[in-house]
């Protein structure tokens, strides 16, 4: 029996037919043919994340070594990006062929905060972690890695610094203990000076280099200040005297930050100076006048400073004047050599309270409260009237500090009676 076919309805549904999965994977093609959106949707799916990320690095090298390598920063950073249960890593293909998850031999520590994979026909299928660490193959590809993302990030800053300030705004910390770690490696050191920003006196955010670019002639170092925001130090009483002169500071907020400093310790030949450490002195004319004044007054003082040490104790290493206060009574400063204040508190939040800030106590001579010390002095040295007023400055200089004198009911006590006098 034969049958004809004359026609179709015109209601018939059509059929398309197109490719939905070519089971060729997403890295092996060319990168002419994919889109961001491609990328986004790849990462997306392929690292469970839940938004698109904030950079993609798609990776081809041949020579040595082949590889691929997708890569991706992830918009915002992981909760316990630095903490020991964080598992960091990327995916290891060999031939398309999927080796292992968070592989951690590729990248280092300091980039931790990179996700993606990495496919190499170079690398055997059957390949353990143990050789893994002792591969060459994986040496070359996670060099080469290392290299390209410090190089795109130094393009991104260059060229788009919303979404750098974007991306340092979740990884900076990252990037700072990279410079932390290279304290023995000064090429990783010089490759990563420049990514670093910073919130200073007089910019959101600012590179080393435009920082030094804005130094008038007069000044020799790079000023730094640290506190636990930027609102604390710009109440420190030493910032009174840069604001006039207008001179800029950079502001260091993370516990990080003064470790990589320390690491660093000059920038374009210039070194960095903490405007809270003892050793600090601005460098024009002016400044250097007020130090030879007050260097005089301090000769005529000597055993005024000697009691008021007495009466603060070994709180404090030295009592001395002081040219760097404007109206300011008095602010703690710390030795040379010793670590400051916010890293003796680092320190302590890590129970570790033996790196101790070895404090120097400095007076305004030109302020009220200075004369009150000579009259009360003049008076009777051992009276407790002068010195609760020791004491009491001494904790209010810990205060400005942001930290917490031993007594503070004591200290309460003390401002109590000295308001009632």
């Amino acid at each position: 029996m034969n049958f004809e076919v004359k026609g179709k309805p015109e209601d018939e549904p059509q059929i398309e037919i197109r490719t939905v999965n070519s089971m060729k994977p997403l890295w092996t093609r060319p990168k002419s043919e994919l889109t961001r959106e491609d990328y986004d949707e790849f990462f997306k799916h392929q690292l469970h994340e839940w938004e698109a990320p904030l950079e993609v690095f798609h990776i081809k090298a041949e020579g040595t070594v082949e590889y691929t390598a997708l890569l991706c920063i992830p918009k915002h950073a992981a909760p316990n990006l630095y903490y020991s249960d964080y598992e960091a890593g990327l995916q290891l293909y060999s031939r398309h062929v999927f080796i292992m998850d968070k592989c951690k031999d590729f990248l280092p520590d300091y980039l931790r905060f990179a996700k993606g994979l990495v496919d190499s026909p170079d690398l055997p299928l059957n390949i353990s972690r143990e050789i893994l660490q002792q591969s060459t193959e994986v040496k070359v590809i996670g060099k080469a890695l290392e290299k390209n993302i410090i190089k795109q990030l130094g393009k991104m800053l260059k060229d788009n610094r919303d979404k750098y300030e974007e991306f340092w705004l979740e990884f900076g910390k990252s990037i700072k203990f990279g410079v932390y770690n290279s304290i023995y490696d000064t090429k990783l050191k010089d490759s990563l000076k420049d990514l670093l920003i910073f919130p200073t006196s007089k910019e959101k955010f600012s590179t080393l280099a435009e920082y030094v670019a804005r130094m008038p002639d007069f000044q020799k170092k790079i000023y730094i200040a640290a506190g636990k925001d930027a609102a604390a130090i710009e109440r420190l009483p030493q910032m009174e005297l840069l604001r006039e002169r207008g001179l800029e500071v950079i502001y260091l907020t993370d516990p990080v930050d003064e470790f990589a400093i320390d690491v660093l310790h000059e920038y374009a030949e210039k070194h960095f100076q903490s405007i809270t450490r003892e050793d600090f002195e601005l460098d024009d004319a002016e400044s250097q006048k007020i130090k030879e004044e007050v260097a005089e007054i301090a000769k005529s003082h000597e055993d005024l400073l000697k009691d008021v040490k007495e009466a603060v104790g070994n709180n404090v290493h030295e009592v001395k004047l002081t040219s760097r206060l404007k109206s300011g009574a008095v602010c703690l400063v710390t030795a040379e050599n010793s670590p400051s204040l916010s890293m003796e508190k680092t320190f302590a939040a890590m129970n570790n309270p033996l790196f101790k800030a070895v404090q120097i106590l400095e007076l305004n001579p030109n302020h009220a409260v200075f004369k009150k010390l000579e009259a009360l002095h003049a008076q009777d040295k051992n009276s407790a009237e002068f010195k609760d007023l020791c004491t009491t400055l001494y904790s209010l200089a810990l205060l400005i500090e942001g930290v917490m004198p031993d007594n503070p009911a004591d200290l309460a006590n003390k401002i109590t009676d000295l308001l009632t006098k």
